[in-house]
């Protein structure tokens, strides 16, 4: 049975992640210098010293992640661990896709910061602050949520963000829009419909230009057919086409996390075993809730690291 390793999204940041790897590994370590003279500052000094308000701003968290799920793999690697020869696919949410790309060899762990930076400060400014939001809804049937979403947005963007299983999603766009189809979201039955402390309608259409920012930017790298098929966030089909991926990571700016079905999808093609590459354990969290059949295990600290080898042979 196959294993698939999957990486974090935005949420999953701590202050102190990746410390206990960089200690224990130099090629953990490696990862984090190449990250701060990828972005000319020392994102590693934030990441494990804070403050935790600037670790959490979008244009931080993104390369910020990336650099401990990549810290996991540098070090997994260097004893010996071939993600080529043990792992049948990869996937990320939101982010956590750069992420699974970078570990698979489609872009070097520079550009991967890069394009993350540039990526978290396009969403950011793409919206004008307080104009948009994102919501939590809890406990609902997707298709009654989608109905709230259409009866609320009344020609502005609300539309559902993340679909990220165990009855959980989340919608976004115009702030006024959001907030209606979130009440409505309550009087159809939902356990809860909470307002998320976001800075801004990430995954909505109100995200368009930074989409086509994000257009332009992966133009501008070196890419390589990665060494297993990324399972992509916007199609929930594998693929190893560069410029495939590239139309998917444009079009998951504007488009839905569909992690939900890419966990059934894992589990309808073989996958027995999921592991959580970086910081935290919220994506093996939502698989035990999505499909019970499937083993999880993280890999971010150093212990993890051996308890993945032994086990992963």
């Amino acid at each position: 049975m196959a294993v698939a390793f999957t990486f974090p999204g935005q949420g999953s940041q701590a202050v102190g992640m990746g410390k206990d790897l960089a200690d224990a590994f130099p090629e953990a370590r490696r990862v984090f210098e190449e990250v701060d003279a990828a972005l000319g500052e020392k994102l590693s000094k934030l990441i494990w010293e804070g403050p935790e308000e600037t670790l959490t701003l979008t244009a931080n968290a993104q390369p910020a992640l990336m650099s401990v799920s990549l810290a996991a793999m540098r070090a997994l690697e260097a004893r010996g661990f071939s993600l080529k020869d043990k792992v049948a696919y990869v996937a990320g949410h939101s982010l956590g896709e750069y992420s699974a790309l970078a570990a698979a060899g489609f872009v070097s762990v520079g550009d991967a910061a890069r394009l993350l930076r540039t990526r978290g400060n396009a969403m950011q400014a793409a919206v004008p602050a307080g104009e948009g939001a994102m919501a939590a809804i809890i406990g609902l049937e997707q298709a009654d949520v989608e109905a709230a979403c259409a009866e609320a947005a009344k020609g502005s963007v609300c539309q559902v963000a993340n679909d990220n299983g165990g009855g959980q999603l989340v919608i976004s766009g115009a702030k006024a829009a959001v907030e209606l189809a979130a009440k409505l979201c309550t009087e159809k039955g939902a356990k809860r419909a909470l307002m998320l402390q976001v800075s801004a309608p990430f995954h909505s259409a109100l995200m368009a230009p930074a989409a086509d920012i994000m257009r332009e930017a992966l133009v501008g790298v070196a890419k390589q057919a990665p060494v297993v098929p990324v399972v992509s966030n916007v199609t929930v089909t594998p693929t190893s086409d560069p410029d495939e991926i590239v139309r998917r990571l444009v079009a998951q700016v504007t488009g839905r996390v569909r992690w939900r079905e890419t966990v059934e999808w894992f589990g309808a093609n073989g996958v027995a075993t999921l592991y959580e590459v970086g910081a935290g354990k919220v994506l093996s969290g939502l698989a035990r809730r999505i499909n019970r059949d499937i083993a999880t295990g993280a890999i971010g600290t150093a212990a993890e690291v051996e308890a993945a080898l032994a086990a992963l042979g």
